[in-house]
């Protein structure tokens, strides 16, 4: 076979393998024509044509893929369905059955230790692929700031690194680059989701409300988790029901809660700078044959430069934050559960997995610059459980009415002055505002002494005239 793909010209002088190979790739005709053995002599690859065609199969998808936005989420979406699949059964009637009567359960079990209401929100059995579906959206949303950042140094780097005559060869096709490095990340991306999609149990597993509106167990993920507990299978799904049930309650009474945190992420990820000499040197060091290389790179988070203090701070807050909303959590489902024998040895199973995080996690952590884990699950737990006793029930739960009201991480440190604290500065705002609204009405006098009427000092006559 030549290695000149066919064509009707007449111009005898002998072409570059290589050129014609990138010529075919971006005009979308693939590696026909093209002889693996020659190709590869030429480019000083791999001669083994199996690995050379998968090889520039994939280039191809990456580079001639077509996106409105910097990220190619199409390939993110079809990434994460490709790592979610194997071992990943459909979710039987039964399954469905059963993890309904769970949350259901679990909504009545929750009724009289909270004062946020029931939801009406319809419990659902997901299989690891239909949890990627309900939640990719909100992966898009927390990670894009992020992902846009690394998809343009990406491709800004790789094309400052491109000879000159391959960047006169490419003419107005410089959007490939920038296809690539979107590419290359919503690659990596829909990876870390599908794997995840192995190690979560529900839809508010990392805390936040990946699907809005939702509340859904995984069977599969439920039985692997409770695999070498000794613990009835039932237990733990009725455990687990708690827990979503109460997320799902907690973030559909407190509406602004849910907006609050993708907020606190968001604002986060967009201050994250990209370290381009890292990328600049990947790029200058990229191995053609080897298209793991930048995958593997983005895996390890080679491009996140250390955090500013201002980050340092903003992430504080947002972990303070989460350590809230899984304390409330943890706090509540344990009450609830107090009738199932092993609720303690699952609240504790359950807390260590938080604190440390799966493999998935920690690959999804490094890709964004961000560990979505509440450190301080244990001490936010103690300050609920201490205000339940200082404040009852309502108290409590009043605390949600609006963010300013929200413990900090100094409340974290010292749970039982909190109230203290607390009634303190509501008694000094009172203060204040009865001071002004007693300012507003003219009830100050400027000199008690001598009984002057408020208003303007009298002048003194002047005795001198």
């Amino acid at each position: 076979m030549s290695s000149t793909p066919a064509n009707n010209d007449d111009d005898d002088t002998p072409k570059d393998p290589l050129q014609e190979m990138l010529a075919n790739l971006m005009g979308g005709q693939g590696m026909e024509g093209f002889d693996p053995a020659e190709l590869a002599k030429a480019a000083g690859l791999p001669s083994d044509p199996e690995a050379l065609a998968q090889m520039f199969s994939q280039v191809q998808s990456m580079m001639s893929g077509s996106s409105d936005t910097p990220v190619n989420w199409d390939l993110a979406h079809d990434a994460a369905r490709k790592a979610a699949a194997g071992d990943d059964p459909s979710v039987t009637p039964a399954q469905q059955h059963e993890v309904d009567e769970a949350l259901r359960l679990a909504e009545m079990w929750l009724d009289p230790l909270t004062d946020l209401a029931a939801t009406s929100i319809i419990g659902r059995a997901w299989s690891r692929a239909e949890w990627v579906e309900e939640t990719l959206g909100t992966w898009q949303r927390l990670t894009e700031p992020v992902a846009n950042s690394i998809a343009f140094a990406i491709s800004t780097a790789m094309n400052e690194q491109l000879p000159e005559e391959m960047k006169s060869m490419m003419g107005d096709a410089s959007s490939m680059m920038q296809n690539m490095g979107g590419a290359l990340f919503g690659l990596q991306l829909g990876q870390a989701v599908g794997a995840l999609s192995k190690e979560v149990l529900g839809s508010t597993d990392i805390g936040i409300p990946l699907a809005d509106l939702q509340m859904a167990l995984l069977p599969a993920n439920v039985k692997a988790f409770g695999e070498g507990l000794e613990v009835p299978e039932q237990e733990i799904r009725l455990f687990l029901a708690l827990r979503e049930a109460a997320h799902a309650r907690l973030f559909v009474q407190v509406p602004w809660l849910r907006g609050h945190l993708l907020g606190a992420i968001e604002s986060y990820a967009r201050g994250i700078h990209i370290d381009m000499s890292r990328i600049e040197n990947l790029a200058h060091n990229l191995d053609p044959s080897n298209p793991e290389a930048m995958q593997a790179a983005l895996s390890e988070g080679v491009f996140m430069p250390a955090r500013t203090p201002e980050q340092d701070a903003a992430l504080a807050k947002l972990e303070t934050a989460l350590a809230l909303v899984e304390g409330w959590v943890d706090e509540l489902t344990f009450a609830a559960a107090a009738n199932l024998p092993a609720a303690a040895a699952i609240r504790e199973t359950i807390r260590r997995r938080r604190a440390t995080g799966g493999p998935a996690e920690h690959a999804f952590g490094s890709l964004v610059g961000l560990e979505l884990r509440p450190r301080r699950l244990r001490e936010a737990a103690a300050l609920w459980a201490s205000l339940t006793e200082q404040r009852g029930i309502v108290g409590r739960d009043a605390i949600w009415a609006h963010p300013d009201l929200l413990p900090t991480a100094a409340d974290l440190d010292d749970a039982a002055g909190f109230s203290a604290r607390r009634s303190a500065e509501d008694a000094s705002e009172a203060d204040v505002d009865a001071a002004l609204a007693k300012l507003l009405d003219g009830g100050f006098e400027t000199n008690d002494d001598n009984n002057e009427p408020d208003g303007p000092a009298q002048q003194e006559p002047d005795t001198d005239k």
